[in-house]
């Protein structure tokens, strides 16, 4: 799965006026946010889902993943991808345009793909290469066949409130929030990290959950300010074991959406071992937020497949009308 962050984040800039205090030596117990424990209740909720649109005149699922030269982060989030859509039945086409395409030729796929009526959904792999402008796929994608939000229509309708196809990494964040039954209305959240694909986005998905929510980024200044008094502070920003016990106050959930890759091992932007026993709530990474991400996706793909047969985005329903996702047992 790639990197989603931010720009980079220094950390000279972000934590420079954070004051030393003593941090709180209470131990708290951590519950463990692991994606795999909601999988398989969002499985027979993209399986309900996927036979509605059926059962309603829809064409079978189709999910196309195009790339431009792919880059192994991208591959590996490709064949994720794949596995996911086998599981849920759902086809994954992977299209691969020359690594010298043209913008010409990426729009010209672009457009051959929204006006295919076999194709539910395409998610164009990121990044793209950097002589390729990536705001053609913002403008480009048909919006009814954007499943991962990253159309200038799905964006402003999220923020709008109103029905689109959202982001899946950051719906997984929330999936996973309602799945542990951690509070979301009223709550404080910080979100650090601004990007399309998940800072933003996750800001607008809570803002909607009733929560009260504050976007830091590389800009802000003394950031324990903000993140010590939030409910929930999520990150993206790429910077392994950014977010320390200090940062937090005792008890405060974090969802961690960063993936770094530090020699043979893999790190989230939290402090994990750290924050255990201060943290109320944390994801671990891997085994949190990524393990549902291509289940957005999928979610998403049958989402698509409402609002093409309907050539309305005000047609996909609410997720929680397919089937109540609850935990077993």
């Amino acid at each position: 799965m790639p990197w989603f962050g931010d720009e980079p984040v220094s950390t000279a800039t972000i934590g420079k006026e954070l004051p030393i205090t003593a941090h709180v030596s209470t131990e708290v117990e951590t519950i463990q946010l692991r994606g795999g424990e909601l999988a398989s209740s969002l499985r027979n909720q993209i399986e309900s889902g996927r036979q509605q649109l059926l059962r309603d005149g829809g064409h079978p699922p189709v999910l196309v993943t195009l790339a431009v030269d792919p880059n192994p982060p991208a591959e590996a989030y490709r064949g994720s991808i794949a596995r996911t859509m086998k599981r849920v039945h759902i086809e994954h086409r992977p299209i691969d345009l020359p690594s010298d395409c043209s913008e010409d030729e990426l729009s010209d796929a672009l457009h051959r793909l929204s006006a295919d009526p076999a194709v539910t959904g395409v998610l164009v792999l990121m990044p793209l290469p950097a002589r390729l402008d990536k705001s053609i796929v913002s403008e480009q994608l048909d919006p009814l066949k954007d499943v991962d939000g990253v159309t200038m229509i799905n964006a402003g309708r999220l923020h709008l409130g109103l029905p689109c196809l959202a982001p899946s990494t950051p719906s997984g964040g929330i999936a996973l929030l309602d799945f542990y039954e951690i509070p979301i209305a009223g709550a404080q959240a910080v979100v650090i990290g601004r990007s399309n694909v998940v800072g933003r986005p996750l800001a607008a998905l809570l803002q909607r959950r009733n929560a009260t929510v504050t976007v830091c980024h590389s800009g802000t200044r003394d950031l324990a300010h903000y993140t010590r008094s939030a409910d929930i502070v999520a990150l993206a920003i790429g910077q392994p074991d950014f977010l320390t016990p200090r940062l937090i106050r005792p008890g405060a959930t974090v969802l961690d959406f960063g993936i770094n890759v530090i020699g043979d091992r893999i790190t989230g932007d939290a402090d994990f071992e750290a924050l255990r026993g201060v943290a109320g709530a944390i994801t671990p990474v891997p085994g949190g937020t990524g393990p549902i991400t291509a289940l957005m996706l999928a979610r998403n793909t049958i989402a698509a497949g409402i609002a093409n047969l309907h050539k309305d985005l005000d047609s996909i329903p609410p997720f929680e009308h397919w089937q109540t996702v609850e935990k077993d047992g």
